[in-house]
């Protein structure tokens, strides 16, 4: 049923990856000779006794992997990654809760990006660095290490990716998915080490220019300030950043093309269309209701509202001025946004922008279903024909994803949260998003909710990023039966 084995072999593996990745933060902390280091090294040698015991369990496994497997695989994979990841934080001393220790480890594996730091300046920065590390390798996911990752245990890596890539479209540029996975990480390493330069270039040190690269391309959005980009004052800084954000948002197969030179393709991308469109319509929504109720200049009102929009467009979460003391309207424009998301098989979170095309699409096929009950009306995205079957699944997931929200909402209110901040911070953690509404905005740190709330929330944050049907799978009693 379960190869148990062969997971707990690579889950090993993965622990050994992740030992690595704290190791390199720890030369940071050498570097810089910061107290943090001892806490790097505890954390690591826990990590490596931990992947070397889960490799010795997993010894003589068989070579061969189902779909139920790499749902397993996906979800442990963050959980565990959080759980490990999270000894740094803790063992310093710098988040002495294991509760709080753990939300802000999976707000960053997630990419999610809200923080329960009232004090982020404080931090050494070796610990800096393995929060925006954490938000770089869980942006596009823990998955596509694996799938490196498999080949060493002869075994292929489709059941992963279709586990972890659960969107409504799973585009394959070669038909080896490994080599597209190598692909699209080199494309995305490719992009933060040009936003690095082009972040040293306006001013930002190297430190910072790296961990606000890994935080853009991953979509996650911490900062090494508690102001986030505010602290820079630089339009510069704010636009190159809002740029980076957006390419982050788009979808990286549909980049791949673009690499490889078919532009056309890229351009008529019915998805790709939406999310401009989106983008550019509440931006000069908003552009213009700040200009006439703010003593601002048009450039400034203009350059805000791109900034917010697509950072919250994109899940990313970076704040450049306390989007609260908007007008009221802004804000349920700000939550829409964050509801839709960006692109499938991007970094970001949300509904996604090709779930948006297909129920327009389907929406509109039942008014012309009405005065014409006999015609056949296909749905189709970008000249092909979208399935019932397809069609039946993204209804599915938008429904589980508002019902989510609405009873998410009302054990948050349960437990004594606001209903502002209750709907905020759950749309803000299933949508991976960062910041969310009145005392959770963009000005305030999460530290204040209670416990069982932030439990909840890492939930959210995980349901999110999985995209809900990988994790709500292994809940369901029919997942675990021998058929």
């Amino acid at each position: 049923m379960i190869n148990s084995k062969m997971i707990y072999r690579i889950m090993g593996f993965l622990l050994l990856i992740e030992t690595a990745m704290i190791l390199c933060c720890a030369g940071v902390s050498m570097i810089y000779k910061e107290n943090d280091l001892q806490s790097f090294l505890y954390a690591a040698a826990i990590t490596t006794i931990v992947g070397f015991l889960l490799l010795l369990i997993g010894r003589g496994a068989e070579k061969l992997l189902s779909r139920r497997d790499g749902y397993v695989i996906v979800t442990v994979s963050w959980i565990a990654f959080s759980l490990f990841g999270m000894l740094p934080f803790y063992l310093s001393g710098y988040i002495p809760n294991i509760t709080d220790a753990f939300f802000e480890t999976m707000s960053g594996f997630s990419s999610t990006g809200a923080t329960i730091l009232n004090n982020i300046e404080s931090l050494p920065h070796g610990l800096l660095f393995w929060r925006s590390m954490t938000q770089w390798i869980g942006g596009l996911g823990i998955v596509f290490f694996t799938i490196a990752v498999l080949p060493i245990f002869g075994v292929a890596g489709i059941q992963i990716f279709a586990a972890e890539a659960s969107g409504p479209t799973h585009d394959k540029v070669h038909p080896r998915i490994g080599v597209t996975a190598k692909w699209i990480w080199s494309i995305y390493a490719g992009v933060t080490g040009l936003l690095i330069i082009l972040l040293v270039l306006g001013g930002m040190d190297i430190f910072d220019s790296i961990c606000h690269a890994f935080a853009t391309t991953g979509t996650g959005g911490f900062s090494t300030k508690q102001a986030s980009i505010a602290y820079y004052n630089s339009a510069y800084i704010e636009y190159v950043i809002s740029i980076f954000t957006f390419l982050s948002g788009i979808n990286f197969t549909i980049l791949l093309l673009l690499v490889n030179g078919k532009l056309k393709k890229f351009i008529h991308d019915d998805e790709l269309k939406w999310y401009t469109t989106s983008v550019v319509v509440f931006t000069i929504f908003i552009a213009v209701c700040l200009y006439h109720t703010h003593p601002i200049t048009l450039e400034k009102a203009f350059r805000d509202s791109l900034f917010q929009v697509i950072s919250l467009h994109t899940s990313t979460g970076f704040a450049t001025t306390d989007y609260m003391t908007w007008p009221p309207i802004l804000w349920g424009s700000l939550i829409i946004v964050m509801i839709i998301g960006a692109c499938a098989g991007s970094t970001t979170g949300g509904i996604k922008c090709i779930r948006m095309v297909i129920l327009t699409k389907v929406s509109k096929n039942e008014f012309k279903h009405i005065l014409h009950p006999n015609a056949v009306l296909p749905v189709r995205v970008n000249k092909q024909v979208i399935s019932p079957s397809l069609q039946s699944t993204v209804l599915a997931f938008t429904f589980l994803y508002l019902v989510i929200i609405i009873i998410s909402t009302l054990v948050m209110m349960g437990l004594g949260v606001g209903f502002l901040e209750s709907l905020g911070t759950v749309v803000s953690s299933i949508g991976n998003m960062g910041p969310g509404l009145g005392l959770c905005g963009p000005a305030y740190s999460w530290s204040d909710l209670p416990d069982t709330a932030k439990w909840l929330l890492s939930f959210l944050m995980l349901l999110g990023r999985l995209e809900l049907f990988t994790v709500l799978l292994l809940f369901t009693p029919g997942f675990w039966k021998r058929n």
